[in-house]
């Protein structure tokens, strides 16, 4: 169970905004796109101010993040604009962005700069496998315990907390290494849940 399950539920909400994006032409690249450079927009303020008021930004920025991506992959489906570039874009995008936004947090006071970046590569590694997937014959795999919903919401909530309560810029440390173990599960779990559709 991920957030990932709740995404038919947040794409019922999002579905008058997605007829009106639709009407005024907006394609489902052009939203990938935008999602895209927004993310790389805040990755380099958070980099360039690491301080923990900047990230006040990140909660809200990865909630209207996951509603775009929402979006660009309705459109798609809903609105006949599938295509190779569309697929392509989707997951490099979301590697890149989770990227940009998430290693600034190696720069902040009291952070395990190690600690972020392999929890950072663990969740890029996590998503490769689960396009990887698709190699062998599998459908694109989502399973967690630590999807993309799942790292946004995660450490959306502990930028919240560092602002709410500084002692919390300590537990940078064990927080990102237990991320970055949940990764790794996650990892196994779509390798061994690829592997086991048929051939």
């Amino acid at each position: 169970m991920t957030l990932y399950d709740l995404k038919p539920r947040f794409q019922a909400l999002l579905r008058p905004l997605l007829r009106g994006l639709a009407g005024a032409g907006m394609t489902a690249n052009q939203v990938t796109l935008l999602a895209l450079l927004l993310s790389l927009a805040l990755g380099v303020v958070l980099a360039l101010y690491p301080d923990p008021l900047w990230f006040l930004l990140l909660p809200p920025f990865l909630f209207i993040r996951m509603a775009l991506n929402a979006i660009d992959g309705m459109l798609a489906r809903e609105f006949a604009q599938q295509s190779r570039l569309g697929a392509l874009l989707n997951e490099v995008g979301d590697v890149l962005s989770d990227a940009a936004l998430y290693l600034p947090f190696a720069l902040l006071p009291g952070a395990a700069p190690a600690a972020v970046v392999v929890m950072v590569l663990l969740a890029n590694l996590s998503e490769f496998v689960g396009v990887a997937g698709q190699t062998i014959g599998a459908p694109r795999r989502y399973d967690g315990p630590l999807g993309k919903s799942d790292r946004a919401f995660a450490l959306g909530a502990y930028a919240l907390a560092i602002n709410l309560y500084a002692p919390a810029l300590a537990w940078s440390g064990w927080l990102f290494w237990a991320l970055a173990a949940l990764s790794a599960l996650t990892c196994l779990n779509r390798a061994r849940a690829a592997l086991k559709e048929p051939a």
